[in-house]
């Protein structure tokens, strides 16, 4: 027992001894709710990181990893979301086509002008766990390049990440 904690030695001993039960949540358990994220002027990697934390289920007291107890996630106004120092023109989104030397690459300051809802969607793709269970939670994101989506019936809850520039 350390020598400071000499006056408390009963707290001290009693938290030693305690046995504390960890919950796992079970499918029956998992309730998910719908959150409205607006992507204006938003750092591309902050936002990815705080929306794949949503989608993981992180900001529950419940979360459990090897469950899907993340919640949905609708994402706005990807026209407006920013890259910060030389990315927008040293970065590149490498695709392949599948046919010998069909390595495609765009920048990302083309990419983020004509799609950015897939700049957007595939950041939150790479954050998410390489596994069936990270496919399962990618289901749950939307992405929009506008304030326009079709989800109103689920009255999402706006939420505002940090990091906004």
């Amino acid at each position: 027992m350390p020598a400071n904690l000499s006056i408390n030695r009963e707290i001290y001993i009693t938290k030693r001894n305690s046995k504390m039960k960890t919950t796992m949540l079970t499918a029956e358990q998992k309730s998910e709710k719908w959150y409205l994220v607006d992507a204006t002027d938003m750092p591309l990697g902050r936002l990815a990181s705080q929306v794949a934390s949503i989608l993981r289920g992180k900001n529950k007291p419940e979360f459990t990893p090897n469950t899907n107890c993340g919640d949905h996630v609708i994402i706005i106004n990807t026209d407006k979301v920013a890259l910060t120092g030389k990315k927008s023109e040293q970065k590149y989104y490498r695709y392949h086509t599948g046919y010998i030397g069909g390595l495609k690459e765009i920048k990302y300051s083309t990419l983020l002008k004509d799609k950015s809802d897939l700049a957007v969607y595939t950041a939150v793709k790479g954050m998410l766990p390489k596994n069936r269970l990270g496919r399962k939670m990618l289901k749950h994101v939307r992405v929009y390049k506008d304030a326009n989506h079709g989800h109103e019936a689920q009255k999402p809850e706006l939420i505002t990440l940090e990091g906004k520039r």
